[in-house]
């Protein structure tokens, strides 16, 4: 009886593997479905049927998400690297990842993924939770090796197949240790955005809450009947030894960006050491980069706008550590429009959430600058003495400016790169830049 289970058993797994390589025959390469299936073979021939069906309680019924299975069997990541000339005589070596990052956060395929560095490693994240590194990357020699963690306790499967946004959101590694991002179910179909953190290690990282809202927002219950996980903020960034800067959106609960006990459209500032935290800013709609100006002792912060209106705002550190909330105005005023724009379907929304153009005649605080239309703005960094640059996803290109005595944006240059931009960081005078159209590390030299 017990032969006959085991073979049951088998033949269900064999036609589940089966039945998964089909799912993906349309969306990947023809070379990585003949890997699938080999390691398919493989992974059947190795292991127990106790360890199969583990896999399976582990990532569904039918294990459809292959890169959840990319990330079980920890495969290298292979790159192939191509040179693409842009303009300003700048030229980006593009070295794309051929396996294991195939889900978008915006769009399903090919993937996203977010970027940083560990000594002289570049480490690389996907939006579901393979994480892995390489030393430096200059060729496409060497492949990226994957590093397990159980980042998928946190946020798996069930939360991934719901809708591509409930993603993770952005790595910092810090003082030897990790902190992730992501959109967290904290009850059923009622989300925020938290942080998990761990200790570097190249081997096996365990992750751990650090920061994990009581707050959610229902996906269909709430106030305004209108919900969007790309409107998730999920940047942080380090302020110093103790504190690291953490950005939230409203998840098109607009209201709660007015809200100053709510943690929802603001940035926060979190203390690594005993995890309380308090609010600097408020305000904001998805904020999507953060750079702390340490020598200017101030935040640059972008932010995506509605049908226009995104933004790059100046927030001064001494300031937002007062009693007075600095407040950036969303979603009472913006340069933007709610979609569909003054409509009559949008006459109760404008009456609730005017979108005045202006900021300052409101008391809210004028952003550096708006852009109509939108650019998608993602991230931003420093290059030099007030030299910045931005990234954008809609308009696949990456913006280089300086900012006046005064404060003042000055010098703005468009650099056109054929991609979305999820992430961008600077290191050794070098732009890398997540491509998520191919799923690609773009690596500019600005010497």
């Amino acid at each position: 009886m017990k032969k006959n289970t085991n073979i049951s058993i088998m033949l269900l797994i064999t036609i589940v593997l089966i039945l998964g390589s089909l799912y993906f025959t349309n969306t990947i390469s023809q070379q990585e479905q003949t890997i699938l299936e080999q390691e398919q073979t493989i992974y059947l021939q190795d292991q127990k049927i106790s360890q199969q069906e583990e896999f399976q309680d582990s990532f569904g019924p039918f294990a459809l998400s292959l890169e959840l299975y990319r990330k079980e069997i920890a495969s290298d990541i292979e790159i192939n690297k191509t040179v693409i000339n842009l303009s300003d005589n700048l030229i980006m070596n593009k070295f794309e990842l051929l396996s294991g990052f195939y889900h978008g956060i915006n769009m399903q395929y090919p993937g996203s993924g977010f970027i940083d560095f560990h000594e002289d490693n570049i480490i690389v994240l996907s939006s579901r939770g393979i994480l892995a590194f390489r030393k430096e990357i200059n060729d496409d020699k060497d492949s990226f090796k994957q590093i397990k963690n159980n980042i998928n306790e946190f946020i798996g499967l069930k939360q991934y197949q719901k809708k591509n946004w409930f993603s993770l959101k952005d790595i910092l590694i810090f003082n030897n240790l990790v902190f992730i991002s992501y959109t967290e179910e904290i009850k059923e179909d009622c989300w925020n955005t938290s942080i998990v953190y761990g200790n570097m290690d190249y081997e096996n990282i365990q992750f751990k809450r650090l920061f994990s809202p009581k707050e959610c927002v229902h996906s269909t219950n709430n106030v305004d009947k209108q919900f969007n996980a790309l409107q998730s903020g999920g940047k942080i960034i380090s302020l110093d030894n103790n504190h690291i800067l953490f950005s939230t959106g409203e998840y098109r609960s607009r209201y709660l960006a007015q809200d100053n006990q709510s943690v929802n459209g603001k940035l926060i500032r979190i203390n690594i050491s005993n995890n309380d935290y308090e609010i600097i800013s408020m305000g904001h709609r998805n904020p999507q980069g953060l750079y702390f100006d340490k020598n200017n002792n101030f935040i640059l912060e972008t932010e995506h706008g509605p049908q226009g209106g995104d933004e790059i705002n100046l927030i001064n550190i001494n300031s937002s550590l007062q009693n007075e909330i600095p407040n950036y105005g969303w979603p009472i005023s913006s340069a933007g429009e709610h979609y569909g724009g003054r409509s009559e379907e949008n006459t109760t929304i404008y009456e609730k959430y005017p979108l005045h153009n202006s900021h300052s005649e409101y008391g809210f605080k004028e952003p550096l600058k708006s852009f109509v239309p939108s650019i998608g703005i993602s991230e931003i960094v420093k290059i030099g003495p007030n030299k910045y640059v931005f990234s954008s996803m809609k308009d696949k290109s990456i913006y280089f400016f300086e900012l006046s005595d005064q404060k003042e944006l000055i010098n703005l240059v468009r650099v056109e790169v054929f991609e979305r931009i999820r992430d961008l960081k600077f290191k050794n005078n070098q732009l890398f830049l997540f491509l998520e159209n191919t799923a690609s590390i773009g690596v500019i030299n600005l010497d």
